[in-house]
């Protein structure tokens, strides 16, 4: 399973990006992304990208 570090890293990265409300950054660190990918990727859940979750469709890239 991905470390609440990992997720950590991800908002601080969102924040730098210029993501400033705190709902948007509380409702991503309570988001299991990990859980809608195939384990081959789930260490790849909380990269700032879209990845593959099957039948040609995509989780979106946490910052839009």
């Amino acid at each position: 399973m991905t470390s609440q570090r990992t997720r950590e890293r991800l908002l601080g990265r969102l924040l730098e990006q210029g993501i400033k409300s705190m709902e948007v950054l509380d409702i991503m660190r309570s988001t299991p992304r990990h859980i809608f990918l195939d384990e081959a990727l789930a260490h790849r859940a909380y990269e700032d990208v879209a990845l593959p979750i099957g039948h040609n469709q995509t989780i979106s890239q946490p910052y839009i």
